[in-house]
C-alpha cells in the first residue's frame, strides 16, 4: 500500500471515529452536574480510593449526577470541606458529625448496615497474639496504646469511654498513648511492637486479625457512620441518593454482586438516619467531660 492509500485509510478511520462519537455525545445530552463526596480517613488514601470509587461509579450510573471523590488529610479537613461547600456529601463518624454540627447545619440522611443487617458497628481493642500479658482491659494499666484520630468515634472516643467506665483506667494510668491518622496505621504499629495495644474500628480488626492480632475487648454497638449533606443541599439530590442506595438489598444476588466491590463499612446496605441516632455519642462525650477528658 502506498503513502496516499495509507493516508486515505487513516482519514476514513478518523472520519468514522468522529462521526460515531459525535452521535454518542449527541445522545448523551448535557454533562451531569458533579457532586463531590468525601469520607473520614479510616485508611490510607490509596486504600480509601480503591474501596470508595466503586460506590461513586454506582451513584453516577444511578442518579442524575456525577460523583467524584475528594479525600481529606484528616478528620478536621472533611469538616472544612463541607463547611466551604468543597464537598456536598460525606461519610462521617459520630464525633465528626457532632463537631461539624456545632459550626454549620448538616443533616444525616443515611447510615450503613452491618453484616447482621443492623445499623451499628463496634470499637475493638487489639494487641499482638504473642502478647500473653494483655488479655483484658484492666491489663492495659501501665501499657502503651495507639488510638486513631482524636475525632474518631471508634478509635478514640469509644475506647476512652470504655477504659474509664468499664476498666476504671485513666489516661494517666497508661505508660504512653498516641493518636495516629488512620485505623490501619494503629493495627500496623501494634503488630510492629511499637505499642502494646490499640483501638480500631471492627472492620480493621477483622482485616488484620489473621496477620497476628488478638482481640482484647469489644465495645457496645455504636450508631452507624452517618452519611450527611449540607442543609442547603437540593432536595432532588438528597432524594436521588436515598433512592439509589435504599434500593439495594444485600440478600439479592444481583445487588450483592455490586455491593461486594464496596468498602466493608457500607457494603451491606443502608437505612435512613436522624440526628437522634447519635445521642449515645453525646452521652459518652458528656461522661468523659465530667472526668476531665475533652473530646475532641
Amino acid at each position: 500500500m502506498n503513502f496516499r492509500c495509507i493516508f486515505l485509510s487513516l482519514s476514513l478511520v478518523a472520519s468514522l471515529f468522529f462521526t460515531v462519537n459525535s452521535e454518542i455525545f449527541a445522545e448523551e445530552g448535557p454533562p451531569k452536574k458533579t457532586i463531590y463526596f468525601s469520607a473520614i480517613t479510616l485508611y490510607h488514601p490509596i486504600v480509601m480510593y480503591q474501596k470508595y470509587q466503586p460506590l461513586m461509579n454506582y451513584l453516577t450510573e444511578n442518579t442524575p449526577y456525577r460523583f467524584e471523590l475528594k479525600f481529606s488529610e484528616d478528620y478536621r479537613d472533611i469538616i472544612n470541606f463541607l463547611k466551604t461547600d468543597k464537598v456536598q456529601i460525606a461519610l462521617l463518624g459520630g464525633v465528626t458529625y457532632l463537631e461539624a454540627k456545632k459550626e454549620f447545619n448538616i443533616i444525616p440522611i443515611l447510615k450503613p448496615l452491618g453484616a447482621n443487617g443492623k445499623p451499628f458497628y463496634r470499637c475493638v481493642f487489639i494487641t499482638r497474639d504473642t502478647n500473653k500479658d494483655i488479655n483484658t482491659l484492666s491489663d492495659l494499666k501501665g501499657k502503651s496504646i495507639a488510638f486513631a484520630s482524636k475525632l474518631s468515634t471508634s478509635g478514640h472516643l469509644t475506647p476512652l469511654y470504655h477504659l474509664y467506665s468499664k476498666a476504671g483506667l485513666r489516661l494517666e494510668d497508661l505508660s504512653q498513648y498516641r493518636n495516629l491518622k488512620y485505623h490501619d496505621s494503629v493495627a500496623r504499629e501494634v503488630l510492629r511492637g511499637n505499642f502494646d495495644a490499640g483501638a480500631v474500628i471492627d472492620s480493621v480488626a477483622a482485616r488484620f486479625k489473621d496477620r497476628g492480632l488478638k482481640i482484647i475487648d469489644v465495645s457496645e454497638p455504636i450508631p452507624g457512620l452517618p452519611i450527611v449533606v449540607r442543609a442547603d443541599a437540593p432536595p432532588e439530590l438528597v432524594d436521588s441518593i436515598k433512592k439509589a442506595l435504599l434500593f439495594l438489598d444485600y440478600n439479592n444476588p444481583q445487588n450483592r454482586k455490586i455491593m461486594e466491590q464496596w468498602d466493608e463499612e457500607f457494603k451491606y446496605g443502608f437505612t435512613e438516619a436522624s440526628d437522634g441516632d447519635y445521642d449515645s455519642i453525646r452521652k459518652m462525650i458528656d461522661y468523659l467531660s465530667k472526668k476531665g477528658v475533652k473530646i475532641p
